[in-house]
């Protein structure tokens, strides 16, 4: 799901240098009022010490090093999807001042894309970090819901190497909003987002009749987590069944998922833990 990041605020772009110099480079988007300044250094494989600088109507709000709980204080801009800026000024919220959003990569194969919020205090011209880790899937700023305000497009990261290898794990669709300080999952509020994603989960599993389903389990598990996201738990429970019985419920780590029937409990199971299959 590592696509392009979409928004749609006008903003003032300016990009000093690229990410591969190691030279300090700084990327500066202005909007609404707002202006954005993040500096970071171009080394491998990490960023040191970036620094983030928001002013607010030609005043300085926050200026202050950029620190993360994922790498500290050498977190690169993320610019694995290609896009041009890691900045966003967006309204994350239908009212109130807009957020900014910013992008960043903690380094590592499969790890991690983490959003940072920086958004201001009710009342208040102070401004406070929110982050939220989202694994290897990324995300996309999208506007999905009434009111005009972006939400954050995802897959649930938990299900990669849940029950099979990465490259065979399928990671069902999530959607967080961020409010009040905190993101929310919104998932369930978007049916037929959900819908969509159940299909494209059930076609990789019904290709993988070419393969004798040698590797079908990580399929399989993001579109039941879809369907029981649309409350459709005992369709779920007997589609399983019936392909645990035809031997089609396979993985490549077999020591994880020994027989289909056992899967069906393991899945069961993880899906209740994550909040997918209610009791």
């Amino acid at each position: 799901m590592r696509k392009r990041l979409v928004f749609t605020v006008a903003v003032l772009i300016s990009l000093s240098t690229s990410i591969s110099t190691a030279r300090a480079a700084t990327q500066t988007v202005a909007a609404e009022g707002l202006k954005v300044s993040f500096t970071y250094h171009g080394t491998s494989p990490l960023s040191p010490n970036p620094h983030l600088q928001i002013a607010q109507d030609g005043r300085v709000v926050y200026d202050q090093p950029i620190e993360s709980a994922w790498c500290g204080k050498q977190c690169l801009p993320n610019v694995i999807a290609g896009a041009r800026t890691v900045i966003h000024i967006v309204h994350l919220q239908p009212s109130g001042p807009p957020s900014v959003v910013l992008d960043l990569y903690s380094g590592g194969a499969h790890c991690c894309m983490i959003e940072q919020v920086y958004s201001f205090k009710t009342n208040s011209t102070t401004i406070e970090r929110t982050e939220y880790n989202f694994g290897d899937p990324g995300v996309r700023l999208v506007k999905l819901g009434a009111g005009g305000s972006f939400d954050m497009l995802t897959a649930d990261d938990v299900f990669a190497y849940a029950f099979t290898d990465y490259a065979a794990s399928g990671l069902p669709i999530e959607i967080l909003s961020f409010a009040s300080g905190r993101f929310h999952d919104v998932t369930r509020s978007f049916p037929s987002l959900i819908a969509k994603d159940a299909v494209q989960w059930m076609s990789a599993f019904r290709d993988q009749a070419s393969t004798n389903y040698q590797d079908s389990v990580g399929v399989v598990a993001a579109w039941a987590a879809d369907e029981d996201m649309l409350g459709h738990s005992a369709a779920v429970a007997s589609f399983l069944a019936n392909q645990a019985k035809a031997g089609h419920l396979n993985s490549a780590l077999s020591p994880v998922t020994s027989s289909g029937e056992k899967f069906v409990v393991a899945l069961q199971k993880f899906l209740h833990q994550h909040g997918y299959l209610k009791p």
